[in-house]
Formats: C-alpha cells, structure tokens, sequence
C-alpha cells in the first residue's frame, strides 16, 4: 500500500512504503531527468504505478487544464480527451509510455471524470485506444466515474483485460482483473481521516495482488497505520 503521490520527502516515504502513485504524469509528465532520479533513489523493490496523462482521459475544459498550465490551441478542443482516436490523444500515451517504463511500472491507472459516461462513444473510443495502444507488460487499471451500467464496466474490462479501479468506501465493487486496485479517496470527503474500524475493514478486501493507494487529505498518515494493521 502507499499514497497517490509522495505526501512526504522522498528519502522519508521510501523508508515507510513500498508503493507510491505517481500524480504529475497525470497533470503535465516530469522531465525525464527528474524521473531517472526518482527511481535510482528509491529502493531496487520499491514499485511505482502512475496515472494516465490527462490528455487522454480528460477535456480541455477540465479546470485540471488550468491547474498545470495546459494551453490548448484555439479550435483543437475537440482533439483532446476521452480516448479520442487523434495524434494528439496517441502522443499524449506516447509520453505516458515513456514515464512508465524509466520507473519501471507495472500498473498504469487511466482515472476518467465524471462525465465521461456510458454512451456509444465513448465505448467505440474507450475500446479503440485499448486495441491499438501498445501495452507491453503493463497492467492497466480503469478508475470509471461517471455513469456505467455494472455489467457494461464488467464486459469492457473483460475484453479489454482491463482492471477495474474502485474507491470501496464508495459501496462499490471491483469488477474484473488480475489484481485488485482501490484508490481511497476519503469515503465522505478528502478531509475524511480513516478511523480504526474502517481501515480493519479494508484488509477483509485483501487478495493475493492488492493494491491500496490513500488519496485523502492523511493519507500518508492513515498509510502508515493501515500498514502497520496488517503487519501486526
């Protein structure tokens, strides 16, 4: 387990965990430099995964957009986002790919917003991108949350040998995958801190490949003591 992005210094966090989720892939990819020295720094058992670019996965009128200082060129919106089968969707995996690989990930998370719901579309692009991407050996995980019918989730992630990534807390159930990927996003808000009984629930969720990354506004306290349950 460990913390969607590092909480803390490095040197401290790779003392305690042994997994991090990389959060700048998502909002503009780092230099490659500043990638090579995260993974010569980290121990040689320590795993990252990290989070899909948002060029892929969301719309420029996404206030993520703003935050990292995106600028998309007038009239080129409709290019962007939501899987769409563009050179610029293609690229922005590209540069994902790259990251990827110098961290020596396994698990690349593809965390969709709100508003990218069910709907022919998105199906036909979602599916699309899926079938031409080159995966290599990674395992991709699927965070949908907008609307989708289960049994639709389910029948995607089946043919598509997707993950599926779920906030338990949220009442809802990985679908299908090799692993299990729970991102906690703080179950009544960011600022929700885990009390003992809710993170002793959580190891009844533990499987043979469980992945838990805390995305709340503790996480790196609620981390450690998570880890420390389930190393009693």
């Amino acid at each position: 387990m460990g913390c969607c992005g590092f909480a803390r210094g490095l040197k401290g966090y790779f003392s305690r965990f042994s997994l991090v989720e990389v959060q700048q892939t998502f909002y503009k990819p780092p230099k490659m430099e500043t990638v090579t020295r995260w993974r010569e720094q980290a121990p040689k058992d320590f795993e990252f995964s990290l989070k899909a670019w948002q060029l892929i996965t969301h719309l420029p009128s996404s206030p993520t957009y703003r935050k990292a200082g995106i600028g998309i060129p007038p009239g080129k919106e409709s290019l962007y986002g939501f899987f769409r089968p563009t050179e610029e969707v293609r690229a922005a995996w590209e540069k994902t790919r790259e990251v990827a690989l110098a961290l020596g990930a396994r698990v690349v998370l593809f965390q969709c917003p709100p508003r990218f719901s069910e709907s022919e579309e998105n199906i036909r692009n979602l599916t699309k991108f899926f079938q031409q991407v080159e995966r290599g050996n990674f395992c991709f995980a699927w965070e949908p949350r907008g609307r989708w019918e289960e049994e639709t989730i389910k029948s995607l992630c089946q043919e598509l040998d997707l993950v599926h990534c779920v906030d338990p807390f949220e009442g809802k159930r990985s679908l299908h995958g090799r692993l299990r990927y729970f991102r906690l996003h703080g179950g009544p808000g960011y600022r929700h801190r885990y009390t003992e009984e809710e993170l002793r629930w959580l190891t009844s969720l533990v499987e043979e490949e469980t992945y838990f990354l805390f995305n709340n506004l503790f996480m790196y306290e609620d981390a450690f003591r998570f880890k420390e349950i389930l190393e009693k």
